[in-house]
């Protein structure tokens, strides 16, 4: 915590930076623009997070936005995800959530507090599926996968992400995610929406092709979700 006495938060984050992970990094997030990416290793990066949040730099950070960089944005949604209030959280996101711009820091995001808050919090997912903003819809969708499955499935959730129709990659790629990981916790409740076409051809194969990988699910289950492939 005293290294952020006389430095900043960037000054930090140059001082960890790995050029060979910078240049592997940009290739994985091809949405930014690689000289706003530095370079610093995630668990460095929770690491810096976890000691910029106990100083009195945190709550300007987080107030102070667009950030230049990818790691700042990543350090935002650490901060955030740590965060114990849930009504705080909801405050934050929504005021961080238009500016994120890759996938890695939205899937980043997963904070616990949600736990305890499932209904309520039921009510922001909705609103932030409507979004306009690509990143926005990935992450509710994202919710909806990490907090929304298994014995807390239900069917609502299920139409409500099938009810998505977008051209964007990003969306279509983490639908495909969800209905995958659906299909290894919740099989019989869910395999009705590929039976069914319910989704886009391409969102369709790609789930099917995911949970074909999954270690999840069993071999005989495989086979008949190949047989159901759109082609």
């Amino acid at each position: 915590m005293e290294k952020f006495e006389n430095k900043t938060l960037l000054e930090i984050l140059f001082e960890n930076q790995d050029i060979k992970y910078r240049d592997f990094q940009s290739k994985l997030i091809p949405t930014i623009d690689p000289e706003k990416i530095i370079g610093v290793r995630t668990p460095v990066l929770r690491k810096i997070a976890k000691d910029f949040s106990k100083t009195n730099y945190a709550e300007p950070f987080l107030n102070t936005l667009p950030h230049k960089y990818y790691e700042e944005n990543n350090v935002h949604g650490f901060l955030i995800e740590n965060m114990k209030d849930y009504d705080q959280v909801i405050k934050n996101l929504n005021s961080f959530l238009p500016y994120v711009d890759n996938w890695a820091t939205c899937d980043l995001m997963s904070p616990k507090v949600f736990k305890k808050h499932r209904e309520e919090f039921f009510e922001e997912i909705q609103k932030w599926i409507k979004s306009q903003h690509t990143y926005t819809v990935r992450f509710a969708i994202g919710m909806l996968m990490s907090f929304y499955l298994g014995e807390n499935f239900n069917s609502i959730y299920g139409d409500l992400v099938s009810s998505v129709k977008s051209d964007e990659y990003y969306i279509n790629m983490m639908i495909a995610w969800y209905f995958a990981t659906a299909l290894a916790k919740n099989y019989d409740e869910v395999l009705p929406y590929l039976q069914e076409k319910k989704l886009e051809k391409w969102t369709h194969n790609k789930t099917i092709q995911k949970a074909v990988e999954s270690y999840r699910i069993t071999a005989e289950k495989k086979e008949y979700l190949k047989s159901l492939k759109i082609k």
